[in-house]
């Protein structure tokens, strides 16, 4: 009996023994030895290069980027002597010819704008004598000094200019665009010789001193308004300034992504 019992013992640890053998196999031992390599303290540190040097690899391996294309509009031409000789004579709308041909002659004497921190707009106030001479230059606002020191240089500079043809002085104000964009172009003047409509009052204006009463807007009445038959006639004043000043419009006002050329 003790010996059956010493058998059936001994194959039961026989049995465990083979069944942890299959779940934890052995592991052959390869070949391959870890080789630990101790450093020296002066080796351990990694050299590290100059600032300047890893901006400089830096710089080198990136892409240079492609130069803008910055916009920019050449002077326009200055008035012709007719020209100006057609201003000397049109005294209606406060010398409209002449105060156009002012501020032609003033932004071609300034040069070329180009797209950048120099662009900007500058408006003065201007009073010129009876003989063509200026007599007061005043600056109402600026967005650029470069634009209103080229402005002031150009007017300084300016040749000669013929009378004003109302035989009085000239009072107006003007905006000079320095910016490389098309600001403006010749005026219509065909319609100077009409009178001017009423000027617009704010009826609720009040000064809160004076007793407040109602300001009765005046209207244009277009059923009584007679046409002056003595308009003059200009040769600018056609169908195709007319077609010029809308294509104009169209090239500002447009927008440049809507039908697009494929």
């Amino acid at each position: 009996m003790g010996l059956l019992l010493s058998i059936a013992f001994h194959l039961v640890l026989i049995v465990i023994g083979l069944n942890y053998q299959s779940i934890n196999p052995i592991k052959p031992k390869t070949s391959q030895e870890l080789v630990q390599v101790k450093l020296e303290p002066d080796q351990k540190k990694e050299e590290k290069k100059p600032e300047e040097e890893q901006a400089l690899v830096f710089s080198t391996q990136r892409k240079a980027p492609e130069e803008k294309k910055l916009a920019y509009m050449d002077a326009p031409p200055a008035p012709s002597a007719e020209e100006w000789q057609k201003a000397s004579t049109y005294t209606l709308k406060n010398s409209k010819r002449y105060r156009h041909n002012w501020g032609q002659q003033v932004r071609s004497m300034m040069g070329r704008s180009v797209e950048g921190p120099d662009q900007g707009m500058v408006r003065f106030h201007i009073e010129i004598a009876a003989d063509g001479k200026l007599s007061k230059l005043e600056t109402l606002w600026s967005t650029s000094p470069v634009a209103e020191k080229l402005a002031r240089q150009a007017i300084e500079n300016m040749p000669p200019l013929p009378p004003i043809p109302t035989g009085k002085p000239l009072i107006f104000q003007k905006t000079i665009s320095f910016q490389p964009v098309d600001d403006g172009w010749p005026p219509i003047y065909k319609y100077d010789c009409l009178p001017d409509p009423p000027a617009f009052k704010n009826p609720f204006a009040w000064d809160g001193k004076s007793p407040q009463t109602a300001i009765q807007q005046k209207v244009a009445d277009d059923s009584k308004k007679e046409i002056p038959t003595d308009c003059p006639v200009t040769e600018d004043d056609t169908i195709e300034a007319e077609a010029r000043d809308m294509k104009r419009q169209f090239e500002i006002w447009g927008s440049s992504r809507l039908k697009q050329k494929k």
